[in-house]
This record gives structure tokens, sequence and C-alpha cells, in this order.
């Protein structure tokens, strides 16, 4: 057996830890290792960051439901912020999708290499510093608009939207917990247009024929196996521990995954 079909179950683990525990993460931690490895299986490597890409967000559909379904279970979401973050997430993935897969997949690899950089220092600066209590403010059109920007680069780089769903949510007042509950419930959204969107898109020339357009099929099943399970039970680790000293340990290894997708 091919060392990589143990390497997507392993990779889901991760993934829905990072999806449940800190609600960032999980999918920067797929589409750099997806990039290194699917050449391997057959992708073109001219658009094996695109099937990325397009791998991770079609796990991120159950991944984050899993973990909304446990945040949920506690009452933690916030279901009339993320109403309003959903017109604009649907719109904003769906389009990101078409224009990832626009672009040449040296380009689009510079991105992912960008936002894990920034994702990496928020999680060592621990942002937003938000610690007092203050009143939530109540969704408006502005959180729409917001949802679209979030969905778009999302579905350029992969992600639930967790890295900015939570400190958007948390800067308006949301509780920390809730807002990574409520980010998990805004990452089926994400999920859902994105794929879809890679899915459909033209270009796809070459994938394996065990694909559904730039999404490779294996791949998404082999890290749902073990994401699914385990999503839950980083969400009840949300609730007990405090996750400053692993954010910054997280930092380093996102750092490190950036090079590591800059090289390749």
């Amino acid at each position: 057996m091919p060392i990589e079909w143990l390497l997507y179950p392993a990779l889901g683990i991760v993934a829905g830890l990072l999806a449940g525990l800190l609600g960032v993460g999980g999918g920067l931690v797929l589409v750099g290792a997806l990039a290194l490895i699917l050449p391997s299986q057959g992708v073109p490597p001219a658009i094996a960051m695109q099937a990325a890409l397009a791998t991770s967000l079609a796990s991120v559909i159950v991944t984050a439901a899993a973990s909304a379904t446990a945040h949920a279970r506690r009452g933690a979401v916030q279901w009339r912020q993320a109403a309003f973050l959903l017109p604009g997430l649907l719109i904003g993935a769906w389009l990101g999708g078409r224009f990832a897969t626009g672009i040449d997949g040296r380009s689009l690899r510079w991105f992912v290499v960008g936002y894990c950089l920034l994702a990496a220092t928020q999680l060592a600066l621990d942002l937003p510093r938000t610690r007092q209590p203050r009143p939530v403010r109540a969704p408006g059109p502005g959180l729409v608009a917001a949802g679209g920007v979030i969905g778009a680069v999302s579905s350029v780089v992969g992600i639930g939207g967790g890295s900015m769903t939570v400190p958007l949510l948390v800067w308006r007042g949301v509780a920390p917990v809730q807002a990574v509950a409520t980010s998990s419930a805004c990452g089926v959204a994400i999920g859902l247009s994105a794929a879809a969107s890679y899915a459909t898109a033209p270009g796809a020339v070459g994938m394996p024929a065990a694909s559904l357009g730039y999404v490779f099929l294996p791949a998404a099943l082999g890290t749902v196996i073990t994401s699914l399970p385990v999503a839950p039970l980083g969400a009840r680790l949300a609730h007990r521990v405090d996750g400053t000293t692993l954010k910054r340990i997280f930092a380093g290894f996102l750092a490190g995954m950036a090079l590591l997708v800059a090289s390749s």
C-alpha cells in the first residue's frame, strides 16, 4: 500500500483536531501537505495546487459540520451572526474558486504561502487581544460584506475561514469559544460553495479518474474518515483548555509549512 494512503487519515486527525480546538489551521495543513503529495497520485503538477485547495475544501465540509454539531449541542453557535455572514460566504467562496482555477498554479502557491505566514503571525501574537467582556454587536449589512471577503479568501487558500471569522466575531464581542463554534458553522457554507465551484470549473485536464473536477476524491474521503470523529474531541477540548500556548506552537508549525510549500 502506498504511504500516501496512510497519510490521508493522519492528516484528517490533525485537521479535525485543529478545526474543533482552534477554529483555524486545519485547512492550511491539508493544503500544504496535499500540494506535496498529489503529484505522486497522478495529479498533473501544473494544477496540483488547485487540486490541493479543492480537495481540502471538500473535506472541510464534513470536518466543519462535525465540529459545528458538537459546539451546537453545547449551545455555543451564534446562529444570528452566522445567518448574516452566510450570503457573502456563499457568493465569495464560489467566485474565489473560479478565480483560483483561472490563474497559474505557481502564483496561487504564493497566495497560500502568504496566508500561512499571516495566520502564523495572528496565532503567535494571539490576535485579537480583546479580553474584557463587551456587548455583542448586532449583525448588519457590514457583516454580509465581511462574509464575502472571508468566503473569497478562504476559497483561494483552501480553508474553512476560521482564521478570519474567529477574530471578526471576537472583535464584535462574541466570546472566543462561541466565535470558534460559529466559525465552524460558517465553514460548512464555505466548503460547500467553494468545493462546488472547483468541482464544476473547466480546466481540470489530466486529473485522475477518481476525481470530481479539481477534487481528488480518495484524498478527500481519506481525510474525512478520521477528521469526522476527531473534530468533536477538539470542540470538547476547546471548552476546557487555554489555547494560547498551543496557538503559538502551531504558529511555528504554519511558518514551517509556508517555507515547505514555497520551496516545493
